[in-house]
């Protein structure tokens, strides 16, 4: 998949800075931005820390101001957008081409007869950003200007000046910026130039994206050092952000260390695959570089070795529910098994009452456990595990604390989580409480409350008993009451189908009865391996959902014939979150959507059809990543995060599925 953009897009404020670019390092940190090199959001940044990986996430260098100096002309290379509403885009006008290569932003400036490039990437596991410049074409030397702005704050908040002024100090090889006592140091490096330290606050960036999302649009930033190079043609600049004292300023070797990581990922990638891999679309393969920048290290008491999943970037942390849901996707299907038992083991030490964190805070604070289907993903994450591995001593490991989670449902555990024993349902929630993952909540109002029994909580609840009557039969353990209590669940689940409507209800026993509502939580009773419904009520699912919830890039979450329906996601939080299962579209359902059509119609050509619109969608928001969300009504613009693990997850498996 080539994601190469000339003048038409990069030279266009409005498409340059609409579309954004992300690299991580592999332990919570990022560095993202736009291809206008203009500040949208907050959380954009050449450096966002992981300061207590992979969570306590900090801004520290929020840009570079770049200015080339060629044959007495000088020309800017940025932009920037003001409160106020007047703008410096002069850098635009210089971009004469922006491409990825792999995951490497890449930038060509045209100065008259010269060509520059820019490269950033960052170290993996380390937060160290790189900034690097070519001079590939010049008749004459050029002169570069770096004006470095920067930061010290959580990656949520905002900054106004006021009177915080920074220590900045020269050292070896460049500046560090100390920005209170007791902080972490900033090290602004080069391999070589001039770096001069500098006092200056820039005030009023203007955040467009902010404003939309009804946030504060406004923030300060601090210009802490000026470099200086003079480069001749085919001479190169590296920068270096670091919260290390001595990182590696070798900016050759450390493209080639970044090169080699993806080209590394690649190859486990096609060495996993058939012979049909060589046949795989470009996309699809981009998929792979896409899925890596959501895994990270998560250390444990006594082991440091720990995996974790982050859900999207750029506002969410590792959720237990999303991690699960997007582990098989991210992992075994890019060839990485490793890393998905890493993930389960990690998750395992954090099981209590029968239940998984639902998100782990940034500020590292102790997990929250309102969750009801992430340890039901689980389940289905062990089970696709060993599927794919064939390997038992994970499932002896395991099996006591898929055991003990059971247990915990049968005999009730937290927020009124517990099997009916008179139907052998699940049933979960309370007031106040959002458990499943429609979870959008305001203050006191939870939007979508789904108090009962949900639909799609029964579907994964019949499946882990379904896996665990199997691997109790693998490892010579007692099965007879897993199959006991499946079967009950199997023989009251056509409580859900709704004759009259031609669909099944979403929720069932809920404090105002059963809910009619038409939703995407029915096609996990179809897309999940073992269905409770009947092959006929299988097909109408996938034809109904087909008809009146599929868009081009996943499953609105509610019918637009709902007087409910919002299909238009933005405005401040509460107008948000109230649009945010009431009809937006959902990316991550597109895989389950998938599965279920290839399973009822057995078409892999057809359903392939419906994947295809995501190609396009690569180079449209976050570029090589996928979405989390989109408006329900055309044109279906994304929204909310740029990437996120559980679409590019979902996406690429039920691709891979079609493939089988």
């Amino acid at each position: 998949m080539s994601i190469n953009f000339g003048r038409e897009i990069c030279s266009n404020l409005d498409t340059a800075s609409s579309r954004e670019w992300l690299v991580t390092n592999g332990i919570g940190g990022y560095a993202s931005g736009t291809v206008a090199n203009l500040l949208t959001r907050r959380y954009h940044g050449l450096l966002v820390a992981a300061l207590k990986p992979p969570v306590d996430r900090t801004l520290l260098l929020t840009k570079l101001d770049e200015t080339a100096l060629y044959d007495e002309h000088s020309y800017a290379l940025y932009a920037n957008r003001w409160a106020g509403g007047s703008i410096d885009a002069e850098g635009l006008s210089h971009i004469e081409r922006f491409q990825l290569e792999g995951t490497i932003p890449v930038w060509t400036f045209a100065c008259a007869d010269a060509l520059l490039e820019k490269r950033v990437w960052m170290q993996p596991e380390a937060n160290t950003t790189y900034v690097r410049y070519d001079l590939r074409r010049a008749s004459k030397p050029m002169l570069l200007t770096l004006k470095a702005l920067v930061n010290y704050r959580d990656y949520h908040g905002s900054t106004q000046a006021g009177s915080w002024q920074m220590t900045i100090d020269s050292v070896d090889q460049g500046i560090r910026v100390i920005f209170f006592t007791s902080t972490v140091p900033l090290y602004l490096l080069s391999n070589h130039g001039k770096a001069s330290p500098v006092s200056k606050w820039y005030y009023g960036f203007d955040l467009a994206a902010e404003r939309y999302r009804g946030l504060s649009d406004k923030e300060d930033h601090f210009h802490a050092a000026t470099f200086e190079v003079t480069l001749q043609e085919s001479e190169s600049f590296t920068f270096v952000a670091s919260t290390e004292r001595n990182p590696n300023l070798d900016g050759a070797g450390a493209l080639e260390i970044r090169r080699t990581y993806e080209q590394n990922l690649t190859r486990v990638w096609k060495n996993s695959r058939s012979s049909a891999a060589q046949e795989t679309p470009e996309w699809v393969n981009h998929l792979v570089l896409a899925a890596d920048q959501f895994i990270v290290n998560r250390s444990l008491p006594n082991e440091q070795n720990g995996k974790t999943v982050i859900a999207g970037y750029h506002w969410f942390s590792d959720w237990g529910r999303d991690t699960m849901i997007s582990l098989p996707g991210l992992t075994l299907s890019t060839g990485r098994p490793e890393i998905a038992r890493l993930i389960l083991q990690t998750f395992a030490k954090y099981v209590d009452q029968g239940m998984l964190p639902n998100r782990f805070p940034d500020a590292g604070d102790a997990p929250e456990y309102n969750t009801v289907d992430a340890v039901l993903w689980y389940f289905e994450a062990v089970r696709l595990y060993y599927a794919a591995t064939k390997e038992e001593a994970l499932i002896q490991e395991l099996f006591p604390i898929l055991a003990d989670i059971v247990n915990w449902h049968v005999r009730g555990t937290r927020y009124n989580i517990h099997v009916d024993s008179a139907d052998g349902l699940v049933y979960a929630g309370q007031a106040g409480v959002q458990l499943t993952w429609m979870d959008a909540k305001v203050g006191d109002w939870v939007v979508t409350p789904r108090i009962g029994k949900p639909i799609e909580i029964n579907a994964l609840w019949y499946n882990a008993l379904r896996t665990m009557v199997k691997f109790a039969r693998q490892i010579g353990k007692p099965y007879e009451e897993y199959e006991t209590l499946a079967n009950r669940l199997s023989n009251h689940f056509p409580r859900f189908w709704n004759k009259s409507s031609g669909y099944c209800y979403d929720v069932l026993d809920g404090p105002n009865g059963d809910d009619a509502s038409l939703r995407p939580n029915q096609i996990l009773a179809v897309s999940l391996p073992e269905s409770p419904l009947t092959p006929e009520q299988q097909k109408t699912v996938v034809e109904v959902c087909g008809r009146t919830l599929l868009t081009s890039h996943g499953l609105r979450s509610l019918a637009p014939n709902d007087s409910q329906y919002q299909g238009h996601y933005g405005g401040d939080q509460r107008t948000r979150d109230g649009a945010y299962h009431q009809g937006t579209t959902w990316g991550w359902l597109l895989g389950p959507f998938v599965l279920a059509h290839l399973r009822v119609f057995q078409n892999p050509v057809k359903v392939r059809s419906f994947l295809e619109p995501m190609a396009n969608h690569l180079t449209a928001h976050g570029l090589g990543s996928l979405s989390e969300i989109f408006d329900g009504d055309a044109p279906m613009t994304p929204r909310g995060c740029i990437a996120q693990a559980w679409t590019v997850a979902e996406v690429l498996r039920a691709y891979l599925a079609t493939e089988s």
